[in-house]
Formats: structure tokens, sequence, C-alpha cells
């Protein structure tokens, strides 16, 4: 008789069971390292595996509309430890799942970028330049003052109006200095952040096509992405050196 074949492990769905959306549940009432320490392999498999499933699907289509986001999924995926060090909340663990992806470049910076993260409570789903770093405030407020209108009419599409809703961010309460009061993009320019949002329910996440629901939604922010992005990347642009007096 032919000797029965190894199976190997089924590769990770890309999208979340329900059992997963139960950890995370259980997770926030035991957030210790006693509880999740002999279910790591369990978080593993119900949540890290199919989060990196997730984002190489959308990576592969990104190649279309975002190619200068496409990361190694494991640099786009967060880590479910938090970061206490400088924190009050000693809680080691994140209570959701999230990704991010950055320009290339700017990896190590803020920068404008996609996101999604999944809880209990629903997906979130943004986009933007959530805590750019000073230089990158001061490169877009710049370029604001001369494509504000260009930039509002990105915010203002019809279907983009339609999905998400504008971040409630911080903004500075008059001009920043140096900027003319009366500027007819005055309202975007104090702002300091910029980006777009949305929430749907948790259930999104447990459907089998959730990969393409997220890349239907960056699509739409993909161009209100890169118009963030212009100043950011010209002002991390080395200089060109000049030789002699000539250029």
């Amino acid at each position: 008789m032919p000797r029965p074949s190894k199976t190997s492990a089924a590769a990770p769905v890309p999208y979340l069971r329900p059992e997963a959306i139960t950890f995370l549940r259980n997770l926030a009432k035991h957030n210790d390292r006693d509880w999740f320490a002999p279910r790591k392999v369990q978080f593993e498999a119900q949540l890290k595996e199919p989060m990196l499933a997730i984002v190489r699907k959308i990576n592969d289509a990104m190649i279309d509309f975002a190619p200068e986001h496409v990361r190694p999924a494991e640099k786009s995926l967060f880590r479910i430890y938090r970061d206490t060090r400088f924190s009050h909340d000693k809680r080691p663990y994140k209570t959701h799942v999230a990704a991010w992806w950055s320009h290339q470049g700017l990896e190590k910076t803020s920068g404008a970028g996609y996101y999604f993260q999944v809880s209990p409570k629903g997906v979130v789903i943004a986009a933007g330049a959530y805590m750019p770093e000073k230089d990158q405030l001061a490169a877009i407020r710049n370029w604001l003052l001369d494509n504000h209108a260009e930039f509002r009419k990105i915010l203002k599409k019809p279907a983009v109006r339609k999905t998400f809703s504008e971040f409630e961010g911080e903004a500075l309460t008059r001009p920043p200095k140096g900027f003319p009061a009366d500027h007819p993009g005055m309202d975007l320019i104090r702002c300091k952040q910029w980006g777009l949002s949305t929430t749907l329910p948790v259930g999104a996440a447990q459907r089998k096509d959730f990969a393409k629901v997220l890349v239907k939604h960056f699509r739409l922010l993909a161009p209100m992405v890169d118009a963030l992005n212009t100043p950011i990347a010209a002002a991390a642009a080395p200089k060109r050196k000049v030789l002699f007096g000539l250029h």
C-alpha cells in the first residue's frame, strides 16, 4: 500500500475567525503575563498569522495604487506588546491588533500612511499624517499655502465624504508664526494632523473578503496620502551640494 503523504499545516486565512475576537475580549479582562504566556501560541495562530495574511493580501493590491508603501508584512504589523516605559498604565498588552503602512524612506518617522486596527469594538480604517514631526509639520503647512484648494478638493470628493470623517485632532487656536491670519486655507494650516478615518462593525473583520474591503477603502484614501507625502518627502530629500559655486 502507498504510504500516505504528510499534509502541511493549513495556510492562515486572511480574516479573523470569531475565536480571535473572543481572545481579544479575554485579553482585556486578563491583561497580564501570567494569563498571556501560556496562550501565546493561541494568539499567534488566531490573530498574528491571520493578520500577516491580511497584510500580504493588501501589499499585493498596493502595488497598483501605493507601491511606495509596500513593506514586508512583519514590518507593517504592530506588536501586541505595549511600550510601558513612560506610561502610568503598566498593562503589558494591547487589546487590539493593527497594521501601519509608512512611505518608503520614512519608516522611522511619522510621514503619511495607511492604518487599520481590529478590536472587539470594531474595525478602524484610517490614513494620513497622524503625528508628523516638527519638520514634517512645517513642510505640510508651507505646502498648504499654495495647495490648500487642491487638498480640500481631495477631502471633499463625494465618495470620500460618504465613507470617511476627518480626524478629530488638535489644532492651533491661532495661525502658526509667520503665516498670514487671513489666508483662505488657515483652517487646514492650523491643524496638527491631517487624515480621514471610519469605523466598521467588528463583523467586517470576520468576512472572507476582509482584505478586499480594506483595499477598497485604502484606494479612496490614496490621493490624500500622496498629497501629504509630497511636501514631507521633499523636505526629507538630501540637499544637493554646490561645488565651486556651480550647481
